[in-house]
């Protein structure tokens, strides 16, 4: 992996486990000796901390990474209901769009540091507004794109439609991270080389289901950065 690299980590669903493989690639990147810091743009679910509210996601890549930054900084927009954003903002009073998010994307993004992570919140289409969806931002971006397939019933065509959706918005992706969030998922093994020979990019890890209590520490290991495929 070259330095000064940004990437966005989608998922095929809402718990595909961006957050968790975020923060093992994170880890990596620390290991190898690089800075790193990362991005949750938008998030809905959060709970008041001395008064603000703050969302788990979020305070997990602020452990993660290794260069401080604010919480305001990292997680930009954050909403109290555990709810699509654009629903939320909506009975928040607020309205959000794909430039005002790359706005504070690109501030952040000024930031030395040798691996920047931007999280998606959901699955590649979900809706800012509605005309926009959260592909927008990464297309104002213009990031490389990182999937995490959440290993269970249905991810082979979760996986392929995302994949596709992506490189149809004429963003590359980059790699994908297979998260075995079932762990009781039948013929794994069968449905993982059947996403291997068929998604267009190399995989980049294979994570076992860790359990509550993961972190990006128990996840590193079991991530490649050097199959990064990025143009």
């Amino acid at each position: 992996m070259t330095r000064r690299q940004k990437l966005f980590i989608a998922g095929t669903d809402t718990d595909a486990g961006k957050t968790l493989i975020a923060c093992g690639v994170l880890e990596a990147a620390r290991q190898q000796g690089l800075r790193t810091l990362a991005l949750k743009p938008v998030a809905a679910g959060a709970e008041p901390v001395d008064g603000e509210l703050r969302n788990d996601d979020a305070l997990a890549l602020m452990s993660a990474m290794s260069e401080p930054m604010s919480y305001e900084q990292v997680n930009p927009v954050v909403f109290a209901e555990p709810i699509a954003p654009h629903i939320a903002a909506e009975r928040a009073g607020r309205r959000l769009s794909a430039a005002q998010l790359a706005g504070y994307c690109r501030g952040a993004m000024m930031r030395p540091a040798d691996l920047l992570l931007v999280e998606g919140a959901g699955g590649w289409r979900v809706p800012l507004n509605q005309r926009e969806t959260l592909a927008d931002l990464v297309i104002e971006l213009n990031l490389p794109v990182v999937l995490v397939v959440g290993m269970k019933l249905g991810c082979i065509n979760h996986a392929l439609l995302s994949a596709e959706a992506i490189r149809g918005d004429g963003l590359p992706l980059a790699g994908w991270v297979a998260n075995r969030v079932d762990p009781e998922m039948a013929r794994f093994d069968e449905n993982l080389e059947t996403l291997k020979a068929m998604l267009p990019a190399p995989c980049l890890g294979v994570v076992p289901h860790l359990g509550k209590g993961a972190s990006g520490v128990d996840v590193a290991p079991f991530i490649d950065l050097a199959a990064l495929q990025i143009p």
